[in-house]
């Protein structure tokens, strides 16, 4: 009879490699490529008296590719990552970066001016200054009334 020496390692490696080909099987084929997955800038929504201060988180994307339209009760903001990933012949490149196009359509609680909208970008982060519509504020008006 031969010893075999027991080495608990080989077998959690064997149970890792087992619990991996069934999550692989139970897993759909769309989910297992991340640039299939439709992503969405994440987004912080700040309401004051006069404004409306929508802030978006855009990281690595350039100005140029992006697409921004304000309508009086939502905003729509569309844009575009471009790859500029190159691998050498011989290397492999992992990457869990997102490439490609998303659009997000962010409705509003409160009427806009549009056309005074300001926005900034930098660092990655998206300002946009929503100006809220002022309404006109009531105008005062005397009656009289007619005594008998």
């Amino acid at each position: 009879m031969t010893l075999v020496r027991y080495t608990p390692w080989k077998e959690i490696n064997t149970l890792e490699r087992s619990l991996n080909r069934l999550f692989d099987d139970l897993v759909p084929a769309t989910l297992k490529d991340l640039n299939t997955v439709t992503r969405v800038p994440a987004a912080e929504l700040t309401e004051t008296d006069d404004a409306v201060i929508l802030k978006l988180e855009l990281p690595g994307m350039e100005a140029k590719y992006l697409d921004i339209q304000v309508t009086e009760d939502a905003v729509s903001i569309s844009g575009e990552r471009k790859s500029t990933t190159e691998s050498e012949p011989n290397g492999k490149t992992r990457s869990e970066f997102y490439y490609g196009k998303f659009q997000r359509v962010i409705p509003l609680h409160a009427q806009i001016q549009n056309t005074k909208v300001t926005a900034e970008y930098k660092d990655g982060i998206l300002n946009l200054n929503l100006p809220k519509i002022v309404e006109e504020k009531s105008k005062v008006v005397k009656i009289n009334l007619e005594q008998n």
